[in-house]
């Protein structure tokens, strides 16, 4: 229906978390009434993010390198990995990046953080792209005390979060999730800090 040229992007476009066909036709014709400055500029900040940002070895948190050392290394670790004043006794496992992002602007959490990259998918297997072996290796590796399960309370972050208990289960840590505070279904993305910060005292 569609010329091939655009036809690629809405496909490559549905790849994308929570965009179906008709979101990412939109985007394409968006980019076509895009004057070639403006086009231009966000073929150079995708080649920019794809040059500068990288990923954590151990948290598997996105960042740049440039900014800490002022040269990229691909074995650095991000800023709260090397940050020597963090509660290296607590590990947050979250879903995605941008539960990081809200947990650390409570300014409630000092401790490490993984990121598990994702939920159980109840309509078709992906426990290919979640972290479950790197985060077994990340906690036989330390001297953590605690684990943190920060999962979304959705049915799949539920599921997932009972995947993570059942896989950790054998190495003797305690391990919590976020208590009363969050609803069912929530997201912790869009969690404001109060309700969040309680989900952290009260966690279990």
């Amino acid at each position: 229906m569609y010329p091939k040229s655009i036809q690629k992007l809405i496909d490559l476009f549905s790849k994308f978390p929570t965009v179906g066909p008709r979101t990412a036709a939109r985007f394409v014709f968006y980019l076509i009434r895009l004057s070639q400055t403006e086009f231009e500029e966000l073929i150079f900040s995708l080649k920019e993010l794809k040059q500068n940002i990288k990923i954590c070895p151990l948290c598997f948190n996105s960042f740049d390198p440039s900014l800490i050392s002022g040269q990229i290394d691909s074995g650095q670790l991000c800023p709260i990995c090397e940050d020597k004043t963090r509660d290296k006794s607590l590990l947050c496992v979250v879903e995605k990046e941008t539960d990081l992002i809200t947990i650390e602007k409570t300014k409630k959490y000092k401790g490490l953080y993984f990121i598990f990259g994702g939920t159980i998918n109840l309509k078709k297997s992906n426990k290919e792209n979640l972290r479950i072996e790197e985060l077994k290796k990340r906690v036989k590796n330390s001297g953590f005390k605690e684990i943190i399960i920060a999962i979304n309370p959705t049915t799949e972050g539920e599921i997932t979060r009972l995947l993570i208990e059942r896989e950790l289960k054998d190495l003797d840590i305690k391990i919590t999730h976020l208590g009363r505070g969050l609803p069912m279904g929530g997201e912790l993305e869009y969690a404001d800090p109060d309700t969040l910060s309680h989900s952290f005292d009260s966690r279990k």
